[in-house]
């Protein structure tokens, strides 16, 4: 939060529903109940974030000062700040600023609006009724609007920033980009471009313009000047080795997702591995991983992530003998199913528009594409993690068959016979010892891993009365 936003607030000369002034009134349970209220009233009025300001008087909204120190300030042993995370139920994040203004202290907390329940301080909810806090319990109709609207919200109409005149709007997101990506000619005229970002809900107007997360995620030219999504920009970390012991290059995206995406993939692509290889008498460099895989995976995961859980952001790992790629959430789909089935987004319309402007597949064909691409360039199978609040990708470097362990031989076979299936055809010995580029006297290897595959209960026989094995066809155990 800066200064600048804090004097767009105290500008508005009065309290509301999201809004609340003291000066050193600092009791901790008070302080628990208005984040509580403040918290559930920014929800019901859509807003982003609730503000309990000290050093503000609340009657003549003169700036006053305050004598209040949070960072000195504890209930028992315990600091303020860490014993009111631990009485909200469910936990909502707030962060407490410092600031000098006409020489007099301020204190503000700024509080994330909730969004999948109303928020209880030691068991009990409580909302802004004006400028008055009351208990939530004594008005249902409100609870029953909050619970309505978590059912609703999305992260990518948020505000990411408010209060804006056209022009700062302009300053702020690339919006020739916006134009370059979907191929139109850029407007000559400054209301014409308006009138674009909001037909993409890029921004949003009432008396003046608002940035939303969407438009911040997608077009910033700067995501630290917008507080509320800087924390979802891409990381970017290589190691030296196989482990996380020693860093050698950490970074951390400054553009939006759109209009930084391609400068994101060339960074990946100059620091990625090579190998030599020799083509008619000439010396060749070629990347280690398929840049086009690799391209698909981090659309993937900046499409597909839970913009709800905070503190966490899409992570590139790059180590000497594989790549992962994570974003934060659960996927909604089975990873087994992540080839065959249309992927489900939490976040539809982030996704359709960059599908639109080009950088994600149509629905379906991007892991189709990865896994095709480690096949053709005789990698490892991709590897899908699903953990409680993360999705992980693996991509690993090239190993020799011999190097493979049991699970690495099921997982190629697995989705060898998933991509056959979905291309309309199906898996047999002679196209998984293509595969895996091994000669037709070596069949029985292959016949192992089969074997070992329908063990599993990954795949089967598409004809089990068939008695001939050498002509045997297999498909997905879902097929």
């Amino acid at each position: 939060m800066t200064t600048d936003v804090l004097i767009k607030i105290l500008k508005q000369k009065r309290e509301n529903e999201w809004i609340e002034y003291k000066v050193n009134d600092v009791n901790p349970n008070q302080i628990g109940e208005y984040i509580s209220a403040l918290s559930n009233s920014a929800c019901l009025h859509q807003q982003s974030y609730g503000y309990l300001i000290f050093g503000i008087e609340n009657e003549t909204y003169n700036i006053v000062g305050t004598n209040f120190n949070p960072k000195l300030s504890k209930v028992g042993n315990e600091e303020l700040e860490t014993w009111l995370a631990t009485q909200l139920k469910p936990r909502v994040d707030f962060k407490i600023f410092e600031f000098e203004i006409e020489l007099k202290n301020i204190v503000v907390f700024k509080i994330d609006s909730t969004i999948d329940t109303p928020i209880k301080f030691r068991g009990e909810e409580f909302i802004r009724i004006g400028s008055y806090k009351k208990k939530l319990s004594e008005f249902p109709e409100k609870a029953r609007k909050i619970w309505n609207k978590s059912k609703t919200k999305k992260f990518e109409n948020d505000i990411a920033l408010d209060n804006l005149e056209s022009d700062e709007v302009l300053s702020l997101l690339d919006y020739t980009t916006l134009f370059d990506l979907l191929k139109q000619p850029l407007p000559t005229n400054k209301n014409s471009i308006i009138e674009r970002l909001l037909q993409e809900k890029l921004i949003l107007k009432e008396e003046k313009y608002s940035i939303s997360n969407l438009g911040a995620l997608l077009f910033s030219k700067d995501i630290n000047k917008f507080e509320n999504v800087s924390r979802k920009a891409v990381r970017l970390i290589l190691y030296k080795g196989i482990d996380r012991t020693v860093t050698e290059k950490e970074q951390l995206g400054k553009k939006g997702y759109a209009n930084g995406f391609e400068g994101l993939i060339d960074f990946i692509s100059g620091i990625l591995p090579s190998n030599e290889v020799i083509t008619k008498a000439i010396r060749q460099e070629t990347k280690l991983y398929p840049i086009i895989a690799v391209r698909e995976l981090v659309a993937n995961a900046l499409i597909h992530q839970d913009f709800e859980i905070s503190g966490s952001s899409p992570m590139i790992e790059i180590f000497s003998d594989r790549i992962e790629i994570t974003n934060p959430g659960r996927p909604l789909i089975n990873v087994l199913r992540f080839i065959d089935h249309n992927p489900q987004s939490r976040n539809e319309q982030f996704a359709q528009l960059m599908r639109r402007i080009g950088i994600c597949e149509e629905r379906g064909s991007g892991i189709d594409k990865v896994v095709f691409q480690c096949e053709f360039y005789q990698l490892p199978a991709p590897e899908f993690i699903a953990e409680e609040n993360f999705t992980r990708v693996i991509l690993y470097s090239p190993k020799k068959l011999k190097e493979m362990d049991r699970k690495d031989k099921i997982r190629a076979c697995y989705q060898h016979c998933c991509l056959k299936y979905v291309s309309g055809s199906s898996m047999t010995n002679q196209s998984l010892r293509e595969r895996f580029n091994i000669e037709e006297k070596n069949y029985p290897m292959v016949s192992r891993i089969i074997s070992d595959s329908i063990t599993e209960g990954l795949i089967k026989e598409s004809d089990p009365n068939n008695k001939s094995k050498k002509y045997a066809k297999y498909i997905p155990i879902w097929a």
